[in-house]
């Protein structure tokens, strides 16, 4: 009998040779499909990331993270069961976006600012869509409307507040103070004279994540192309189609959900298309979507994650919550709040 390892590595062998076929069978849609992933991560990825994956390189190596757990240690402590300065990591994850939260959680980790269960903690609700993506691509640039690209931003935030809340009985252990002492050398030890080597490391690890971040865009790019070529995702539409009839959503919305699992930019941008009169369905679907953040974004974490000690188990939980909750939160808005209410 096959045991799972070796049924594991089966499948992945399958995968990996099924890929290899695909990409040589539908090389002409996805020649272009690799391009339009390429101008997409040039244009778009690059500008909107690079600044901050090096300014917030930069500032875990100055005393401003230790400087806001002295601040929001009141906060974090009783709320998110973490040290003070996971504020630093929940604060720029929030303002950044993906996956710079994910990417100062495992920063804190290397330098032992935070214990391994803090730092699994975070990665649960630190990792956010960021407001320039919610309110101009999203809102503006995809609804054409800036107050849902608002209600969105607030439910996408109330909902990682509340997974944070949830995650706090993650592991459920009594912090120790890694430090005051060590975290305090480990964050004070910079002077001016290595502000050079600093900066260049910043740099280069920057350029290290958006070159990673940048083979999955184009990757998953040309796999979406392939399942729309190989007529896959009709197979995979009709195949869920019943669970959206029972959910009283229209057949419509099956074959975008489905696209943005696998990239989110790609099916919130199909979503925002569909013609309803209750555009609430629209909105809250993409409300799941930007908490969940699909399996293209799941993949960047993971390999920042896997040059750590941390688990991914708690970010995939804490995404999966995260895209419901939203969901929910937005649900009730647009219920409660007239203003939110965009249905004909």
């Amino acid at each position: 009998m096959i045991n799972y390892i070796n049924l594991k590595k089966y499948v992945i062998f399958l995968f990996f040779i099924l890929l290899l076929v695909s990409l040589i069978v539908f090389s002409s849609s996805n020649f272009n499909a690799a391009k339009y992933g390429l101008i997409l991560w040039a244009n778009s990825v690059v500008p909107s990331l690079f600044p901050f994956f090096v300014a917030t390189d930069l500032l875990s190596n100055t005393q401003i993270p230790y400087i806001l757990g002295r601040i929001f240690n009141i906060f974090m402590k009783p709320i998110f069961n973490v040290q003070g300065e996971a504020a630093f990591s929940l604060i720029m994850g929030i303002i950044s976006g993906y996956p710079v939260g994910a990417k100062i959680a495992c920063n804190f980790r290397e330098k032992n600012i935070l214990s391994k269960e803090e730092c699994e903690r975070l990665l649960s609700f630190t990792n956010n869509s960021g407001p320039m993506f919610i309110l101009g691509t999203v809102g503006i640039s995809m609804f054409g409307n800036s107050t849902i690209g608002l209600l969105l931003l607030i439910t996408h935030i109330l909902g990682c507040l509340t997974v944070g809340f949830i995650f706090r009985f993650w592991k459920n252990t009594t912090i120790t103070n890694i430090t005051s002492s060590n975290k305090h050398i480990s964050l004070s030890n910079n002077s001016l004279s290595n502000l050079g080597d600093i900066l260049s490391k910043s740099i280069s690890n920057s350029i290290s994540t958006l070159l990673l971040i940048g083979g999955f865009v184009v990757l998953f790019s040309v796999i979406i192309s392939i399942f729309k070529a190989s007529r896959l995702l009709n197979i995979i539409t009709f195949a869920f189609s019943p669970y959206f009839k029972f959910l009283n959503i229209p057949s419509s919305f099956v074959s975008p959900f489905i696209t943005g699992i696998i990239e989110i930019t790609n099916g919130i941008s199909l979503i925002s298309t569909i013609h309803v009169k209750a555009i609430s369905i629209n909105i809250i679907l993409t409300s799941f979507l930007l908490g969940f953040g699909g399996i293209s974004i799941f993949l960047q974490v993971l390999s920042i994650v896997s040059k750590t000690d941390l688990s991914i188990k708690p970010y995939f939980y804490g995404k999966i919550l995260h895209g419901f909750i939203s969901a929910f939160y937005t649900f009730l808005f647009i219920k409660l709040f007239p203003m939110f209410n965009f249905n004909l």
